[in-house]
């Protein structure tokens, strides 16, 4: 992976509305390779910040992802490309 791909995977974990499953249909990355990759590449306190922040919430989950939730982000979240 190249710097850009590992920067869009770290903009897309922290991304609330992003499941783990569109990381892995985007880059071929399980969970567990997600959390490996955020681990390497974070800061150790960034990297428990993220991990209490996306533990247990339902959007980073399809299958536990609310109905009303149909988007991967925000409408009014800016996406530069």
């Amino acid at each position: 992976m190249n710097e850009a791909d590992i920067s869009r995977i770290i903009e897309m974990a922290w991304e609330d509305r992003t499941p783990f499953e569109a990381l892995e249909a985007s880059y071929g990355l399980s969970e567990p390779e997600v959390i490996r990759l955020m681990r390497q590449q974070l800061k150790p306190r960034s990297f428990r910040v993220w991990r209490k922040r996306v533990s247990g919430r339902k959007t980073k989950h399809l299958e536990r992802r609310p109905a009303d939730v149909s988007r991967a982000y925000c409408s009014t979240q800016y996406k530069h490309r």
